[in-house]
């Protein structure tokens, strides 16, 4: 077991000491993390905060306007290995379920410029929003959530509530099936 956490470890990204480490006055505090493919239960999911920043191609995310949807928002950085491999593959999903009442949007944290982040978009071909959140302010407005290194995914569902996270990386055989549950919740 301890050689798995360690393998876990080492495969992702650590955004370093203060990639989310800003804990106000020790209260913010994160929660374990979901397993891949799980959920957690409805009468136990809190109400996200309201997470918002600055689009990279202009304008604004608010969270709060995607109410009704499920969406998964993806923590990344364009340095981060598994993140390169998982990014295309998130963007296939948000093609396929678009349209269906399911949002993906890209919190990028952490990277040392925004032409490098457009260089990364451009060449894994990615369409699905992403927001441009250096200093990860997006991870403290979300709320209690773990996000210790990257990748890191929080799945919300159409009341606003965080109905998974998801500390590593996440492929579509991971979320289909789970996305199929919360689609067909009220």
């Amino acid at each position: 077991m301890a050689v798995l956490a360690a393998a876990l470890v080492a495969t992702a990204c650590s955004g370093g000491k203060n990639a989310v480490d800003q804990n106000a006055g020790g209260q913010f505090r994160y929660v374990s993390a979901t397993s891949k493919g799980s959920l957690i239960p409805a009468a136990k999911r809190k109400l996200a905060g309201d997470v918002n920043g600055s689009l990279l191609n202009g304008g604004t995310y608010q969270l709060s306007q995607d109410r009704g949807k499920v969406v998964l928002l993806n923590f990344f950085a364009s340095w981060c290995g598994p993140c390169k491999v998982e990014s295309p593959q998130l963007d296939s999903l948000y093609q396929q379920r678009k349209a269906s009442g399911f949002d993906l949007v890209g919190l990028d944290v952490k990277d040392p410029s925004k032409g490098q982040l457009e260089s990364f978009i451009q060449n894994k071909k990615l369409t699905y929003p992403i927001v441009v959140d250096e200093p990860a302010k997006t991870a403290i407005q979300l709320g209690d959530v773990p996000l210790v290194a990257l990748p890191a995914s929080v799945l919300i569902d159409k009341q606003g509530r965080v109905a998974a996270v998801y500390t590593q990386e996440v492929f579509i055989k991971d979320l289909d099936p789970v996305l199929d549950q919360l689609a067909k919740e009220s």
